[in-house]
């Protein structure tokens, strides 16, 4: 088991320039590992809109997603999402992906 870290203020109190970095509330987010290809088997979020966060993650971790899978995404700034494909040391995991099937190469007519 490996589990990656962050904590950090949310994008959206960086508006409030007079409120000291450490008086804004906190996201803490942290990602779960599991065997030596690093299978997604866990995602702990809480702070500002995580609930969409983790719903999209959620089918990631479905479809066996590996901290590379996670790594090899495009990081959307500002989001706060971002913070779960830049956690840890980029580049750093086992480079072995959990995915099933490129979707892009997928054999099934329904895509």
């Amino acid at each position: 088991i490996k589990v990656y870290r962050s904590t950090f203020s949310n994008l959206f109190y960086g508006v409030f320039i007079d409120v000291d970095t450490a008086d804004k509330p906190k996201t803490k987010m942290k990602l779960i590992c599991a065997g030596p290809n690093e299978v997604v088997v866990g995602l702990h979020c809480i702070g500002m809109s995580v609930d969409e966060i983790v719903q999209g993650f959620g089918v990631a971790m479905k479809m066996g997603a590996t901290k590379a899978d996670f790594d090899s995404c495009v990081a959307i700034h500002p989001t706060a999402a971002e913070e779960l494909v830049t956690m840890g040391t980029w580049g750093t995991s086992p480079q072995v992906s959990g995915a099933i099937g490129s979707s892009l190469n997928s054999s099934r007519s329904n895509l």
